[in-house]
């Protein structure tokens, strides 16, 4: 992993105690990767729910906004933060709103997902309502899954604007085979959808998708986690960078003697006299607590500390014997590039056997986000 983005110590103010710095030049790279990935004919969908994967979702929509066709959010509280940075594209909701939100989701003219007909006309009681109409062909989610897909549309076109019919891929990354199956059978039913509502637009692909299969692109793609520098397939990851480097501060020097316990339940007991730094961040910032005992590391210096015993609410152990005279306020990369040493949201991912997005949006809000535009 490489091209974490980087900003001078100096320009970080001192009172910050964990922060993560967010790079432009990043995702404008990797989302220029997927328009090369799919063609120039697609639309590109900007995933940007879950505060864009941890990464600011006002500012990352702002960036993005001249290069992509809409964005993808969750909830309709996500989608009044997106509209109110002001770029004026279309929003999609990618999860069904709740009863009580449909009236406002008509009134803000977002594009809202469906599983039903009965469940898209819900919203035409409300005024002119734009609709993604989705099929569920193997995730077991939201979508219909009946086989009178064909017959749900007809029903509704006319007294909706259906904006687009989508699929989700469950498992592009995983089981090729039946990924293909699945394409093959949204494919074949895209022939209906056509004749019965040709304006819509068609949509299956999601990151994974992208990589793997881009004769499939349909009208549009929905880029997530590939758009802040990570793959869902690692073939794909020199293509890439990550857009988030994260970084906080030692608050302590200590010096312990051998036999002394680290953190919580002594799970880590000291075999020599060892240097520690205390760090300013822990499982309350969304440094995982899983990573503990399990050879996770940060960068100090430009080298790798490994961290001692449990991670706790607010604090992190590591240790810093053999790196000189490190001194409370000094940087520690948790996320990053230092030197000739990195660390990936991926590898973390790895130590707390969970995944990138999980890592990624679990980044709390108290910890500050510096964009370096």
């Amino acid at each position: 992993m490489k091209d974490f983005p980087r900003m001078a110590s100096l320009s970080v103010p001192p009172l910050f105690r964990s922060w993560v710095e967010i790079d432009p030049a990043a995702l404008r790279h990797n989302l220029a990767f997927v328009r090369k990935s799919i063609g120039p004919t697609p639309g590109i969908l900007a995933v940007i729910k879950a505060d864009a994967y941890g990464h600011g979702d006002a500012q990352v929509a702002r960036w993005l906004a001249p290069d992509v066709e809409l964005f993808g959010v969750a909830c309709l509280a996500e989608a009044q933060r997106v509209m109110a940075s002001g770029t004026g594209r279309p929003i999609l909701l990618l999860s069904p709103c709740l009863p009580s939100e449909r009236r406002e989701a008509v009134a803000a003219g977002l594009i809202v997902t469906v599983s039903s007909a009965a469940e898209a006309l819900s919203y035409a009681a409300y005024g002119p309502a734009k609709i993604n109409f989705k099929v569920d062909t193997g995730m077991g989610r939201v979508g219909f899954a009946g086989e009178s897909v064909a017959g749900e549309l007809a029903a509704i076109v006319g007294r909706v604007t259906l904006q687009s019919i989508s699929t989700h891929l469950p498992c592009a990354d995983e089981d090729e085979a039946f990924t293909h199956d699945e394409l093959g059978r949204f494919s074949r039913m895209v022939r209906d959808f056509r004749r019965i509502a040709p304006g819509a637009k068609i949509h299956a692909l999601n990151s994974a998708g992208i990589l793997k299969y881009p004769e499939h692109a349909g009208d549009l793609v929905r880029a997530g986690l590939v758009l802040y520098g990570y793959s869902p397939l690692p073939d794909f990851q020199p293509h890439l960078r990550p857009a988030l480097a994260w970084k906080t501060r030692v608050i302590l020097v200590k010096e312990l003697p051998e036999g002394a316990g680290v953190c919580y339940g002594r799970t880590f007991v000291t075999r020599r006299p060892t240097r520690t730094a205390v760090l300013a961040v822990g499982y309350a910032d969304g440094f995982p607590r899983q990573v503990s005992g399990r050879g996770a590391g940060v960068l100090i210096r430009g080298q790798r500390c490994p961290v001692l015993g449990r991670v706790t609410m607010d604090q992190t152990v590591v240790d810093v014997s053999g790196i000189g005279d490190v001194q409370p306020g000094e940087e520690a990369v948790l996320i990053g590039g230092a030197g000739r040493e990195s660390v990936s949201a991926a590898d973390l991912a790895a130590q707390a056997d969970t995944i990138p997005w999980d890592i990624l949006t679990g980044i709390k809000s108290r910890v500050a986000r510096i964009f370096l535009d």
